[in-house]
């Protein structure tokens, strides 16, 4: 791609944009009565503007109807969670069958590893990418621990090479055939958050499969950001936050994705309640759990409907956009950006930001990390204070998200001249 970095080649841009009226869509976080720069959406994403309606609707219906909403809301409460799989399967890549809002990150990560990793003394490994989300390795430390294993000894973490930032392929793939046998899981985010790397899930599934072990993602920050194809990568699970890319909430509703032949085997174990029983006898009350063969059956808990609203009316700004226009702003704004932070350090006198996001286009989602080789913080505190909001990782990083529903090209270019004016 061909960029100038000018005001008015961001502008024209902007102007060019299939989708610069979705920006108005959101509320914009001000600064002094301006616009802020926001580019955190790979920590929090901005608020719909019709977030409030949706929720209201539900406060409106619990107020005149009672218990009655769970029946005869404008969206019945009951089957609330049915209206998810139609949207959330375009943004992940799957059959309807197999996705399922409910429960937290976390929750579904600890409830989703009951069901696939289940060592054995031969079969005990579980490979994860080095400085994965603190969540993940606590997750992985814990269950690891509650089958009586060392972690030390379980978890392999596979390591960016001396002198680099990201993680070969080569390392990945090579780890879990060296580990063959031994290894019951692997387990990866899609993005990692702290670089931006955007793994190969495909090939990471294959070779997991190649060696008979499951293989599951974390996607908090690879949901509604970059292009999935979970069934067709034949993944075995996956889940996500809706909070950072899918604008949900603080906190928001999670979702979870279990391939086909695994969701239709209600014999898999699992830890079981009441929402997950089969729909046709659930309200028999009966002993013995019987679940739904779909993502459903992982349910617990009946849906948390004041969450889901939020969650629904970032979707449908989702589903009206398209995930092709979509996906194709983001790359040419993350170019963009990738662009801009280069020409600052080709027309200073020293290096001052070392890009640590990959550049290979299939390598990268929307966000991209800067390491800061002067004065990091300094920049950042100064970034804060000219109403840009972006995100610090400590020792020395900075990452920034342009975000294609809701930030501009020229949002990118203000960066650059912010940052190019404090470094000089």
């Amino acid at each position: 791609m061909n960029f100038e970095n000018t005001a008015t080649a961001a502008a024209l841009m902007d102007e060019q944009d299939p989708l610069k009226k979705f920006r108005d869509r959101f509320f914009i976080p001000q600064q002094q009565g301006e616009d802020c720069i926001y580019l955190t959406g790979n920590s929090l994403g901005l608020q719909p503007k019709t977030t409030s309606g949706y929720v209201m609707q539900e406060l409106d219906d619990w107020a005149t109807l009672g218990v009655e909403g769970h029946s005869r809301a404008k969206n019945p409460w009951m089957p609330y969670h049915e209206l998810f799989p139609r949207q959330l399967s375009k943004i992940v890549g799957c059959l309807e069958n197999e996705v399922v809002v409910m429960n937290q990150l976390t929750v579904n990560l600890h409830l989703l590893m009951v069901s696939f990793y289940r060592p054995t003394d031969e079969r005990y490994k579980i490979i994860c990418e080095a400085k994965a989300f603190p969540s993940d390795q606590y997750a992985l430390e814990s269950q690891v621990r509650y089958h009586g294993l060392d972690p030390d000894k379980a978890i392999i973490e596979v390591m960016p090479r001396e002198g680099e930032h990201t993680i070969r392929k080569e390392d990945i793939l090579r780890t879990i055939a060296v580990e063959g046998e031994s290894v019951a899981l692997v387990m990866m985010g899609g993005v990692n958050y702290y670089t931006g790397q955007l793994f190969d899930m495909q090939a990471i599934t294959e070779a997991a499969h190649s060696v008979g072990a499951y293989a599951g993602f974390d996607l908090a920050h690879a949901a509604g950001n970059v292009e999935l194809q979970l069934h067709d990568w034949q993944v075995d699970f996956a889940c996500w936050c809706s909070y950072k890319y899918l604008n949900s909430g603080p906190g928001g509703v999670a979702g979870v994705y279990i391939h086909e032949k695994h969701a239709a085997d209600t014999q898999l174990p699992r830890f079981a309640g009441w929402w997950g029983y089969t729909k046709e006898t659930r309200f028999k009350m009966e002993k013995g759990f019987e679940a739904i063969p779909t993502a459903e059956g992982w349910q617990l808990s009946n849906a948390p409907v004041l969450s889901m609203a939020a969650h629904k009316a970032s979707l449908d700004i989702f589903d009206e956009a398209g995930m092709e226009a979509i996906h194709a702003k983001r790359k040419r704004m993350t170019a963009y950006l990738h662009f801009v932070l280069n020409e600052i350090n080709r027309q200073s006198r020293e290096k001052w930001i070392e890009i640590i996001t990959p550049a290979l286009e299939a390598e990268r989602g929307c966000q991209v990390s800067m390491l800061m080789l002067h004065k990091g913080r300094e920049i950042f505190d100064a970034l804060t204070a000219k109403g840009v909001i972006a995100d610090w990782r400590e020792p020395n990083v900075i990452r920034v998200a342009p975000v294609p529903l809701y930030n501009r090209y020229a949002d990118i270019w203000k960066l650059g001249e912010i940052i190019k004016g404090i470094c000089q």
